[in-house]
């Protein structure tokens, strides 16, 4: 399995809710069963002093104790699962669809549930062991295991209070930004590591190209890079996959160019449909972007909840200025890194394959177009959109990017001209967009 493939499995794992509860039945459901087993063989040959902390009851306290245990826990599970439904639902219609994901990866949530399924299964298995005295057989109450389930419970009740506490922090806006920051930070060391080349022109598209057309409708997530460049070898072609990861292929709609290394070479038609099959077998799609290869989802995360803050209907422009106090750490970290398309060789140093990612230009774009269109207007949002442009300016020391930041802050004084401030508050944030323009030519 490729890199590729399983970080898309990392992925598909950590924000999904199921495999750790999942889990935890099974192993609660096997130790239900073999607990029972261990009690009937160390029965009466604990040492006092440990006998004395195990419980007690006979059969018919068993079987109450371990009832009261399962129904208890299954309503717990219930509350806990519609407690989450409702942030869930709470996060789609006030912040951002798109936030939730950052809901369905918590661990912690995942921990609760799987501690409540945990318990649940648990007590039913090991009620199935419990057993009354009848004519054939002695009466049998495994001390140890309904320990271990009373036990459970308590850590149960004390993960519902610990839940409770920690749902009530996660629903607050800054620390949902806090983590998609953190998540984009992630992102970028995986798709723009600090040594990674800078980006040099792409190979011009030669004579006999062909265009390939997408197998299978959905955002691309991952592209498979070794699986790529051994498309393109066995070819003996350069491929460019034209479309960014985030992007929306459509079936029957060409994502990528292929053309023969050699100069006056031909791709004939079965090399050409066999490079088809092998080139969309090393994209994967899926019905919803995400973090493994796109950077510009966190961007594009950022900026939905800053222009959801914006609308008429929420109106709330502090939070838009939040949001862009956390685009504008994560743009003066990029800018010491090599955005832009991607080059792979061969062996022998020819350049076999290009994938397109997104430019220093078109994540500044991203993060702060909307804010700009939407926002402009509140003079404290207006002021926050040239202080991101200065700071970026001011972490870019090596003057990389000048040129996209100034035509930003451009676009940014005329929308500041053609707003309808008052005299006093326009001059201000224009004379603040002129020292900001200072620094970017200096």
């Amino acid at each position: 399995m490729t890199n590729g493939k399983i970080a898309r499995l990392r992925d598909i794992l950590r924000t999904q809710l199921w495999p750790l509860p999942a889990l935890a039945v099974v192993v609660s459901v096997v130790l239900g069963g073999a607990l029972p087993a261990l009690d009937a063989v160390v029965d009466r040959q604990l040492p006092e002093g440990l006998a004395v902390l195990l419980f007690g009851g006979g059969p018919e306290a068993a079987r109450s104790v371990l009832q009261a245990i399962a129904g208890s826990l299954i309503t717990v599970t219930s509350l806990t699962f519609s407690l989450t439904v409702v942030t869930l639902q709470l996060a789609s219609s006030q912040f951002s669809p798109r936030l939730l994901r950052t809901f369905t990866s918590d661990r912690f949530v995942h921990a609760t549930l799987a501690l409540f399924m945990a318990t649940f299964a648990f007590a039913l298995a090991v009620l199935r062991s419990v057993r009354t005295e009848t004519s054939g057989s002695p009466s049998f109450v495994p001390e140890l295991s309904i320990t271990i389930a009373y036990v459970l419970a308590i850590a149960s009740i004390m993960g519902l209070v610990l839940f409770l506490a920690h749902l009530t922090r996660e629903i607050r806006v800054e620390t949902m930004m806090r983590r998609v920051t953190v998540e984009t930070r992630n992102s970028m060391d995986r798709v723009f590591p600090p040594d990674r080349p800078a980006a040099t022109a792409e190979p011009t598209v030669g004579a006999g190209s062909i265009r390939i057309r997408c197998s299978h409708s959905g955002f691309l997530t991952v592209v498979d890079k070794k699986a790529l460049l051994h498309a393109a070898i066995e070819a003996g072609a350069v491929i460019r996959v034209d479309r960014t990861p985030g992007s929306s292929l459509i079936e029957g709609t060409p994502f990528a160019t292929a053309w023969p290394l050699a100069p006056g070479a031909t791709l004939d038609s079965d090399a050409s449909g066999q490079l088809r099959e092998m080139v969309n077998s090393a994209v994967e799609t899926d019905v919803e972007r995400t973090n493994v290869q796109d950077m510009g989802f966190g961007f594009r995360q950022l900026a939905d909840v800053a222009a959801r803050a914006l609308s008429p209907g929420t109106n709330d422009p502090t939070t838009a200025v939040h949001v862009l106090g956390h685009l504008s750490a994560l743009l003066c970290r990029l800018v010491g890194r090599s955005p832009g398309h991607e080059l792979l060789r061969d062996d022998a140093g020819n350049v076999r394959a290009v994938l397109s990612q997104p430019s220093f230009a078109d994540l500044l774009d991203l993060s702060i177009g909307q804010a700009r269109l939407y926002g402009v207007s509140d003079p404290a949002v207006a002021e926050r959109l040239v202080c991101l442009l200065q700071e970026v300016s001011y972490c870019d020391s090596k003057d990389h990017y000048r040129n996209e930041i100034h035509e930003q802050l451009e676009r940014l004084r005329e929308a500041i001209g053609a707003g309808s401030y008052l005299r006093a508050e326009q001059s201000r944030l224009l004379k603040l967009a002129d020292d900001a323009g200072y620094w970017v030519h200096h």
